[in-house]
């Protein structure tokens, strides 16, 4: 069958990025024919690994500027589109001539499947798609997160999409609530791999990984090992990520005295090697999807310390189990959460390998055949109707 992804960036570093990359070289091992459709392109190469027969192209390419038009002249007027609402966080990167070009592009397919990825351009794809295509809505995020404006536009328009994809049991209820008739599947997005080097929890060091930006919460987490380093001077904190909030994070570091104990480390290919040498992931996001980066720690057995956000962390982990689940926004339970983990190492020990053991439900091999399947039937549904839906 054909495929074809879009993302808004398929050359970032995101998580969601990440995932549909992850998917896309998934089905095209199994000898679909994929596409990955990049609505911009800042960056010379992507930052994740494609599979060979993975086509990459890319409708705006913004790396002279994004007000360079495809000459290289620097003559397009900056202007917001008429689709994208104000409230989709990334509605700064929708300016007139980016959205027209993805309204163009919806349009024109029609054949095959056509998976958007965030609510702009799923919102596009549902009120300009050609509806030759089976279109189908991924959210990675979650209903209940969007500003009202978003949410009203998503009810008014997703009933287009053949099914739309959400990531946990708690988003699928709401879709379902706000979507009647409407087809809301649950598949969870898969890790890379479940066949990874497992902690060995020798090493004082807790890890958490993400974009500098206000949803990650790492000004909570900040406070909260200031806590930590109090009982435990010689743990470390090591943030993976870049962001906007990198010059405020720092001067909160320098406020709690903590230039020792707290690093951050910015972007990197080798998060892998740094799970496994790490002894406890935290995460202290005030709000999440489904958290990737904690499930891909899970699997290098490294039990978890959460906020219980909305939604991800309480619908992966069994609190006790196979990580630590505590209040939103709590600074003093997370970094008293923290300090139990440090003081028993057996505990660790315990809970990383339960922790591995829940990671395995996110294989490649359990979350893929539900993307095949599903895709299978909604072609033949589209076949069945008269409609055009294999190339």
């Amino acid at each position: 069958m054909r495929i074809r992804y879009m993302l808004l960036h398929a050359y970032g570093m995101g998580g969601t990025i990440r995932t549909v990359i992850n998917q896309a070289n998934a089905m095209a091992a199994l000898g679909h024919e994929v596409e990955i459709v990049s609505v911009v392109r800042r960056r010379d190469e992507p930052q994740f690994r494609l599979h060979p027969e993975v086509m990459l192209t890319t409708l705006v390419d913004q790396r002279m500027g994004i007000r360079a038009d495809s000459l290289g002249r620097r003559v397009w007027r900056r202007l917001r589109g008429k689709i994208v609402p104000h409230g989709e966080f990334a509605a700064r990167y929708f300016t007139e001539r980016v959205e027209k070009a993805v309204i163009d592009y919806v349009a024109s397919v029609d054949d095959g499947i056509l998976v958007t990825t965030r609510p702009a351009l799923n919102l596009i794809s549902a009120r300009r798609g050609s509806g030759r295509a089976v279109r189908v809505a991924q959210d990675h995020m979650n209903f209940g997160t969007y500003p009202a404006t978003l949410r009203e536009e998503i009810v008014r328009h997703y009933h287009a999409f053949d099914a739309v994809a959400v990531l946990t049991a708690g988003d699928r209820r709401e879709y379902e609530r706000a979507l009647p008739g409407t087809r809301i599947v649950r598949i969870p997005n898969a890790v890379h791999s479940v066949n990874q080097t497992p902690s060995r929890q020798e090493n004082p060091v807790v890890i958490a990984a993400g974009r500098l930006v206000k949803q990650k919460g790492f000004d909570l987490l900040i406070p909260a090992f200031a806590q930590v380093v109090k009982e435990h001077p010689e743990w470390r904190l090591r943030i993976f990520g870049t962001g906007p909030k990198k010059a405020a994070l720092q001067t909160l570091i320098a406020e709690h005295n903590l230039s020792e104990n707290v690093t951050l480390l910015g972007r990197t290919n080798r998060l892998d090697d740094e799970l496994a040498h790490a002894s406890i992931y935290a995460l202290s996001s005030r709000f999440e999807g489904l958290p990737m980066v904690m499930i891909e720690a899970m699997t290098h057995a490294l039990p978890i310390v959460a906020f219980d956000c909305p939604t991800g962390p309480g619908d992966v982990l069994t609190d006790g189990t196979d990580g630590l689940l505590v209040p939103t926004g709590d600074v003093d339970a997370l970094a008293a959460a923290m300090n139990r983990l440090i003081a028993d190492r057996d505990l660790r020990l315990r809970m990383g390998a339960a922790a591995a053991a829940t990671a395995r439900e996110y294989a490649p091999e359990n979350v893929i055949p539900l993307w095949e399947d599903l895709f299978t039937e909604l072609l033949q549904a589209k076949s069945g109707s008269g409609t055009r839906a294999w190339r």
